[in-house]
């Protein structure tokens, strides 16, 4: 899925006095209006090469880590062996499931940094079957810093992603909050780019600036990289704010934006602590079931 810079710096502008769409927002909830039955995916006669999907936004705080536990752990539920990366030095990703990585000698630095390291060497497995994890933990900001003098740099991971693609169906890499050298490692070593987006007005200021990032990445480095789509978080029905926001999200990028939203839940933080994703701690709450619903949606891509 495309789309355009123009469309991100539009919706990203603060619009005064919009009184027709503020009060449709508050009769209906845009989100449910664009709800869709989903086809149930197909299963699969043998895994791999890997499809990688960076989760990408440089702003925190909007749901990147738990979209991709929670989404990683949904599709394996479809039969998919995936594997997540945890490319933030805070260690998010590794803590959200249960994986003590500041206690750990070898990481996704490792990986990166060290010629005779590779991905096998440094993954571990999860109590979820089928979900992999190469962890990270604050070594790794060294590693933004070394990378500069490399030949080559925004390929290192591409580079070493390669010795494992053909062992999973989906790779998935948690960026951290920023643009800097190892996002831009992400982005080129993936072929789609998921964005989740939390439905107030300070998180749509910075969409035009990743989409010019993106645009930058896929024209210089990664001619196949794609906007896999606008994933809403921390949606919540009850305000007009959100529902406005979500509104103009969906005016500016259509079909871009999945149909599933994540609602806000206290079922996530207590996710966090147990070091499960949801799907297993509260398989039958609503955020388990709307991200199943987006995996459905991504094997539908």
């Amino acid at each position: 899925m495309a789309i355009r810079a123009d469309a991100a710096h539009a919706v990203a502008r603060p619009r005064d006095g919009d009184p027709e769409m503020g009060a449709a927002a508050s009769r209906q909830d845009p989100a449910r209006a664009r709800q869709r039955r989903l086809p149930d995916p197909k299963p699969l006669t043998e895994h791999g090469p890997a499809r990688v999907i960076a989760m990408c936004n440089q702003k925190g705080g909007v749901g990147k880590t738990t979209s991709t536990i929670n989404l990683g752990a949904a599709l394996t539920e479809f039969g998919r062996k995936v594997l997540l990366i945890d490319l933030d030095p805070q260690g998010a990703l590794s803590v959200g499931l249960g994986i003590p990585a500041q206690n750990m000698d070898r990481t996704i630095y490792n990986a990166l940094m060290e010629r005779n390291t590779t991905l096998r060497d440094v993954r571990v497995h999860t109590d979820v079957p089928g979900l992999d994890l190469v962890p990270s933990n604050i070594d790794l900001s060294a590693a933004e810093v070394q990378l500069v003098s490399e030949v080559a740099r925004e390929q290192t991971l591409l580079r070493v992603l390669a010795d494992v693609r053909d062992e999973y169906d989906y790779i998935l890499i948690d960026c951290q909050p920023s643009l800097g050298l190892l996002t831009v490692n992400a982005l080129t070593a993936a072929q789609g780019v998921m964005i989740p987006l939390e439905c107030e007005f300070f998180s749509l200021r910075g969409v035009a600036l990743l989409v010019d990032t993106i645009d930058k990445v896929k024209e210089r480095l990664n001619p196949q990289l794609e906007i896999s789509g606008i994933l809403a978080t921390m949606y919540d029905s009850r305000t007009v704010h959100c529902k406005e926001v979500f509104s103009r999200v969906v005016e500016a990028f259509g079909d871009t934006v999945f149909q599933t939203v994540i609602q806000r839940t206290v079922r996530f933080p207590e996710t966090t602590v147990a070091g499960q994703p949801i799907t297993t701690w509260a398989p039958t709450s609503s955020g388990a079931a709307a991200y199943r619903d987006l995996a459905k949606e991504v094997l539908a891509l």
